[in-house]
C-alpha cells in the first residue's frame, strides 16, 4: 500500500545529491531519529502485508509569477522545486528516488487531496459550531444573542473554496510538481488522463489557472529555454462550453478567445474582446507554430466537483480572426487541429458518455455470475469472464460480509463508547474523537472520506450513543460503489468499480476468518488470501514500513520498545484468512503503484492486534479502473514448505513495477 506521504522532487544538482543526503542523514542521527526503511526493491512504503504463508525471514531482515499576476491567478510560487536532500518547510527531507513521471504526478495529486480534505474538515468545523452552540445553550435563554450571531460565521465559512486553499498551500510550501510552464506534453500525463478539478491541474503544472481558459507564458520566460520565441505564448486551453461561440468537432476545434464573458453562467458575451494576454498568446502560437494542450471539461454527477477534465492531446493553432459574435460583440476565434500520431480520440473522451460502463445486467459482456454475494451486499457484485470459453465464475469459497472469528480467539468486550446523541458533532466532547487526536478522522463530503492515513482510526462502536449515520462510522456503512469481479489473462480474478470513487472514500473491508498466525498451516498450498494484521509493526516502521501520523491515543506496546535483537518476537500474532470464506476484498490484486491503501480501524473494541482491515481510495479513481493495493511483501521473504525462498513475478504493469511480488 502506498501511504500519502511527502512528494518526491527531482534533483536539480545531481552531483550534490548523495552528499546532501549523507549530511541530512547525519543530522537526523544526531537528533536521534534515524528513519529505517527499505531501499531499492524492498519498498519503503509498505504498511500492512498480505502474506501467502508465514515468512521464513524474521523481522530483523530489513532487507511564472509576473504573468500569473496579470491573469489574476492564485498566489504564485516563490521558489522552484526542491533539490535532492533539501529540507522542506514542514521539516521533512526530500528523498529522491528514481521514480517514474506517472508516480510523481500521482504523489502530487495525493498531496493535493490531503490538503483539500484538511480544509474541508476545517470548513465543516466552522459550519458545525452553530449546531454545537445551540445544543449547549438549549436550556439557557441568555445565550440567544450568541446564537443569533453564530450563523454569520457559518455563512462566511461556507463561502470558502477548499480546493483553492489547498493549491495555495502547495505553492506556499513549494510542493508543486512542475512550477514552471512548458510547451508540449507534461511528463507523466498521457492523452486521456482525467482531472477532477481545475486546481488539480494547477498542482501538477498542467494548466496554471483555476478559472481562465487560456494558460500562457509571459515575458518572464524570454531569457531561458524559450528565448527565441515571441511572447506571450499559449501552452494550454480548457474547452468547457462556457462560451456561446465555441465549436467542438473533436479533431477540429473553433475556440473563442477570453474576455467579455458574462460570468453569471448564461454563456453570453457582455462586451468586446481585446487582442491581449491569452488572446494574443494564441495568435502568437499561429505565427510560431506552437502546439497547445487541449483539455475538455464536462459535467459529471459522480465527481466530487461535479466536473471532470480530460486531456485530449496537442493541437496546432492554424488560424485566427475577429468577428461579431452571437451577442453582437467582437470576439476572437481560433481554429485548432489535432496533431497526428497521437492516441485516437473516443466518443467517451470528447462527450464524456458512460462508455463501457454497463447500465443493467443485460448489458454486461461475458457475464459468469449475476451476484457472487447472493444478495448480502448493498449492491449485487457480478462476475465477468472474457478470458475463458465458456466463461466460468469464481469458485472454492463462501461469500461472507462479516468477519468470522476462530473458536480459540476471544475479542475484547469492555470498550467504553461516547455519550453523543444522534450524530457526533463536537470533537472536544466526543470520547471517540479524543482517541483520534481530538478530531474526527473523516469529513462528511461525498458520503464520508478519510482525511489521511493514520496508524489507527478509532470509530464509534456498539456502545456509543450516536446512530448508524454518524460520520465516525464511515467504514461500517457497507459498500457504496458498484463493484465487479472480472477475469484477467495473467493475474486471475480482479476488481473494478462502475462508479467514480473519490480519494479517501472507503471501498471495502478485508473479510475472512480471524485466526492466530501460528494456526495457519504453512504447508497449505495455494492459499494466497492470508492478511497479516501488523498494525504494531507499522507504528515503529519495522521491515521497511513507512510510519504514519501518531496523533492518536494508543496503549503502550511493550514489545515495540524492546531492543532490535528481540524484535523478532513481535511478528504479527493474528491474521485474516480469506481462503475459503471471504468477501470482495479477496479478489483485489497487488500493484506496485496502487490506487487503494490499507487502514487499521477499531470500532467494537480497542485492541489493535484484532484491528479491522479496511481498504480506502488513495486516489480519485475513475470508473472501470482496476482496484489494487500494495500487498507489502519484502523480497525473498516467502518460503515454501521445503524452506526454500519462493519467487513470484509481478504483472501489475505499473511504470515503477519492481517485477517481483516476492
Amino acid at each position: 500500500m502506498v501511504v500519502q506521504g511527502q512528494r518526491r522532487v527531482s534533483a536539480r544538482i545531481q552531483e550534490k545529491q548523495e552528499e546532501k543526503q549523507r549530511l541530512v542523514k547525519r543530522r537526523m542521527e544526531l537528533l536521534g531519529d534515524v528513519v529505517k526503511g527499505g531501499a531499492g526493491n524492498e519498498k519503503g512504503n509498505n504498511v500492512y502485508s498480505r502474506k501467502k504463508r508465514k515468512s521464513a525471514v524474521d523481522s530483523e531482515k530489513k532487507d511564472d509569477s509576473k504573468n500569473e499576476e496579470e491573469q489574476n491567478e492564485v498566489p504564485a510560487q516563490t521558489t522552484s522545486s526542491a533539490a535532492a536532500g533539501d529540507e522542506l518547510p514542514n521539516g521533512s527531507v526530500v528523498n529522491v528516488a528514481e521514480k517514474s513521471d506517472t508516480a510523481r504526478v500521482k504523489e502530487t495529486l495525493r498531496l493535493f487531496n490531503k490538503h483539500y480534505l484538511q480544509f474541508v474538515q476545517e470548513e465543516e468545523k466552522r459550519c458545525a459550531k452553530p449546531t454545537v452552540n445551540r445544543k449547549a445553550s438549549k436550556s439557557k435563554s441568555k445565550k440567544a444573542k450568541a446564537k443569533k450571531e453564530e450563523p454569520q460565521e457559518d455563512s462566511k465559512a461556507k463561502a470558502k473554496r477548499p480546493d483553492l486553499k489547498a493549491v495555495s498551500k502547495m505553492m506556499l510550501n513549494n510542493e508543486m510538481l512542475f512550477s514552471e510552464k512548458r510547451i508540449g506534453d507534461i511528463p507523466g500525463i498521457k492523452v486521456g488522463y482525467q482531472f477532477y478539478s481545475r486546481c488539480e491541474m494547477v498542482a501538477v503544472g498542467f494548466h496554471s489557472h483555476w478559472l481562465n481558459g487560456i494558460d500562457y507564458m509571459g515575458a518572464s520566460y524570454s531569457k531561458g529555454e524559450y528565448k527565441n520565441y515571441k511572447f506571450p505564448i499559449a501552452t494550454a486551453i480548457v474547452l468547457s462550453g462556457m462560451y456561446e461561440d465555441d465549436l467542438d468537432n473533436a479533431e477540429d476545434v473553433v475556440y473563442t478567445g477570453q474576455g467579455g464573458h458574462n460570468l453569471t453562467g448564461n454563456k453570453r458575451q457582455s462586451r468586446d474582446q481585446v487582442l491581449a494576454r491569452g488572446n494574443l498568446a494564441l495568435k502568437n502560437c499561429v505565427e510560431q507554430s506552437v502546439p497547445v494542450r487541449v483539455i475538455r471539461g464536462h459535467k459529471s454527477s459522480s465527481s466530487y466537483t461535479k466536473k471532470v477534465y480530460t486531456y485530449d492531446g496537442l493541437y496546432k493553432v492554424i488560424q485566427y480572426w475577429a468577428e461579431k459574435g452571437i451577442s453582437g460583440f467582437t470576439v476572437f476565434k481560433y481554429r485548432l487541429r489535432r496533431l497526428e500520431g497521437q492516441p485516437i480520440l473516443t466518443t467517451n473522451q470528447v462527450f464524456f458518455t458512460h462508455g463501457r460502463v454497463p447500465q443493467s445486467v443485460s448489458e454486461i459482456r461475458g457475464l459468469a455470475c449475476e451476484d457472487i454475494t447472493g444478495g448480502q451486499e448493498n449492491f449485487p457484485i457480478p462476475a465477468t469472464n472474457m478470458v475463458d470459453d465458456p466463461p466460468v465464475a469464481p469458485t472454492g469459497f463462501l461469500y461472507c460480509k462479516s468477519l468470522q472469528v476462530a473458536q480459540n480467539i476471544k475479542l475484547p468486550t469492555n470498550v467504553v463508547g461516547c455519550n453523543c446523541e444522534g450524530e457526533c458533532v463536537d470533537p472536544r466532547t466526543c470520547a471517540c474523537a479524543k482517541l483520534n487526536g481530538s478530531d474526527f478522522p473523516y469529513v462528511h463530503r461525498d458520503g464520508g472520506r478519510l482525511v489521511e492515513p493514520k496508524d489507527v482510526v478509532f470509530e464509534c462502536g456498539p456502545r456509543c450513543g450516536c446512530g448508524p449515520d454518524c460520520v465516525n462510522r464511515t467504514s461500517q456503512q457497507g459498500l457504496k460503489y458498484r463493484l465487479e469481479v472480472f477475469r484477467t489473462p495473467k493475474k486471475g480474478w480482479a476488481v473494478r468499480s462502475w462508479d467514480f470513487i473519490p480519494a479517501g472514500a472507503p471501498v471495502c473491508e478485508y473479510i475472512g476468518v480471524l485466526k492466530r498466525t501460528e494456526d495457519v498451516d504453512v504447508s497449505e498450498n495455494d492459499n494466497n488470501y492470508i492478511f497479516d494484521i501488523d498494525c504494531l509493526q507499522t507504528m515503529k516502521g519495522l521491515d521497511g514500513r513507512e510510519r504514519r501520523l501518531r496523533d492518536v491515543s494508543i496503549p503502550t506496546i511493550d514489545c515495540l520498545d524492546r531492543p532490535e535483537d528481540q524484535r523478532s518476537e513481535c511478528l504479527p500474532e493474528f491474521c485474516i484468512d480469506a481462503g475459503t470464506t471471504g468477501n470482495i476484498a479477496r479478489f483485489i490484486n497487488h500493484s506496485c503503484e496502487p490506487n487503494l491503501f490499507v487502514q487499521c480501524v477499531l470500532s467494537s473494541h480497542h485492541d489493535i492486534k484484532f484491528a479491522r482491515v479496511v481498504l480506502f481510495a488513495a486516489d480519485n479513481i475513475p470508473p472501470l479502473q482496476e482496484l489494487t493495493y500494495d500487498y507489502g511483501y519484502v523480497l525473498d521473504s516467502v518460503c515454501g514448505p521445503d524452506g526454500k525462498v519462493k519467487k513470484m513475478a509481478c504483472f501489475c504493469g505499473a511504470a515503477d513495477c519492481r517485477t517481483r511480488l516476492f
